[in-house]
């Protein structure tokens, strides 16, 4: 028994710190469970709000962890809240990490550094967009690897928002600037981006504050992102082969290790570890059992991630588009997708639909999008689920909302051909013909045909040799193993 203690003792032990919101931590969980089934000692931490959601759509044993998986909390430095079920708002967050997260993360470190019991901190994998972990890993002497859970073009966007800004073409004059056109501008200036928009740029620099919160902080994370000792990325070379030419220039090593779940999933880690979760809002299994009762391809799959929010009006153009298309759909309504309301749906939407969909608040988004079931995904074009969308070979329509969304749907439409795109104004008629093009059109044809072929290189890039699995071992042994 000593000697299986001692042998604990000299395990690395990597400290694993996400962005407090829900694909952040989704992303961070798969990256903690590799290392972990490389040998090391995790030490997960969350904020304590997040912990006390996690806590609640899991159960109390879900936080347990392992004998070498642990879960600790920081205080994210925001005021109480009295609503403890939904997402926090983005710009608070962002300014109270950069003000107040320091010290409660040294605290921990000096904590775990003083149990005799478990191994000394040896390195700390943190979000990119928690940068100030990068002082904590200089103090303590260990290397740190920033995990940007964007996109590479969005990532590759806020690297270059200063180009955007010495052109001039951010900050905005003013607010009519949203409206009048000027979003249709073309961007040449940032080096290996072609055939994109203004308004394909991500959400954050659509400002006309030249000290924007939310511009200030991109601009200091990805400063900071130069002094790492490495970059990891959740996607794979044959996806993003220009965008990762350039960032191979301006940062440290980028190692992409991505699809994660992919790379999870053929790395088959034992039940304990995979029961570890990170859903913040309880997941409905039902949502399997309705889609095994239905025929292949035939079910329409509608998720806004976790930080979109929409009128009543946009929920109602969605859900008659979604009516009218005759199709059957699998639509996920968070608790807070709809601020302040609590009956979204007009009894006749209930009735008329009632044969072919189903509403839930939260499902296994993976499982679904993998189930033969799934002939199109309506999604917000977050990077974990246009990832999703890809694993399952699953053709999408995007209705990007925030961050760099707007990127990824860019990507998925024009670079990938895997996606087309709905109308920030949203109406019924155009969710109708779009979800119909989609589910037996000729271009929802050629669009599946796309997405089947990404599949495919996907699968190849997490296989042993592939170019993931090999960048995720390189990671390990170049840069957080103890030398």
């Amino acid at each position: 028994m000593d000697s299986i203690l001692e042998e604990e003792k000299k395990k690395p032990h990597v400290v694993c710190i996400p962005f407090p919101a829900q694909g952040h931590i989704n992303a961070m969980i798969k990256v903690a469970k590799l290392l972990h089934h490389r040998g090391f000692r995790i030490t997960f931490v969350n904020t304590e709000y997040n912990h006390k959601r996690l806590l609640k759509s899991r159960g109390p044993d879900s936080l347990k962890g392992l004998p070498d998986f642990h879960f600790h909390t920081i205080p994210d430095g925001l005021p109480p809240s009295d609503i403890n079920d939904s997402t926090q708002d983005v710009r608070a967050l962002c300014d109270s990490i950069g003000k107040n997260c320091l010290d409660p993360f040294r605290n921990l470190l000096s904590q775990l550094n003083s149990d005799l019991n478990i191994p000394p901190v040896t390195g700390i994998v943190s979000d990119g967009c928690m940068g100030f972990t990068l002082q904590a890993a200089d103090e303590l002497g260990v290397p740190q690897v920033f995990f940007w859970t964007h996109s590479a073009c969005g990532f590759f966007v806020y690297m270059n928002c200063h180009l955007l800004l010495e052109k001039g073409l951010i900050p905005f004059k003013d607010e009519s600037y949203l409206t009048n056109g000027y979003l249709d501008t073309p961007i040449d200036c940032i080096p290996g981006m072609k055939n994109m928009r203004l308004r394909d740029l991500p959400c954050s620099i659509r400002t006309t504050d030249p000290n924007d919160l939310l511009l200030d902080y991109i601009k200091v994370e990805t400063k900071r992102t130069q002094k790492s000792a490495a970059v990891i990325l959740n996607t794979f070379e044959a996806l993003d082969q220009d965008i990762l030419d350039a960032l191979s220039t301006m940062l440290p090593p980028v190692y992409t290790i991505g699809p994660l779940q992919l790379l999870l999933n053929q790395l088959k880690v034992d039940g304990d570890l995979k029961s570890i979760g990170s859903n913040l809002w309880k997941e409905e299994p039902k949502c399997l059992e309705w889609l095994n009762s239905k025929e292949p391809g035939s079910v329409v799959y509608v998720n806004f991630g976790s930080v979109t929010v929409m009128t009543t009006q946009q929920l109602a153009e969605f859900a008659w588009g979604l009516a009218n298309s005759e199709h059957s759909f699998l639509w996920i309504i968070r608790p807070d997708l709809v601020v302040g309301e609590s009956d979204v749906f007009l009894p006749e939407f209930m009735i008329r639909t009632k044969e072919r969909s189903m509403l839930a608040g939260w499902c296994p988004q993976e499982q679904v999008l993998s189930h033969p079931a799934i002939g199109g995904f309506l999604t917000h074009s977050g990077w974990n689920s246009t990832l999703d969308s890809i694993c399952g070979g699953v053709p999408v329509i995007c209705w990007p909302f925030f961050s760099e969304q707007p990127t990824n749907c860019r990507y998925s439409c024009v670079h990938w051909g895997i996606g087309d795109e709905i109308h920030q104004d949203v109406k019924r008629e155009d969710v109708e013909r779009l979800v119909r093009d989609l589910m037996v059109g000729d271009k929802g044809k050629v669009m599946k045909k796309k997405a089947m072929e990404w599949k495919k290189k996907a699968e190849e890039a997490i296989t042993p040799g592939g170019s993931s699995h090999v960048n995720f071992n390189n990671m390990v042994n170049d840069i957080l193993l103890p030398k």
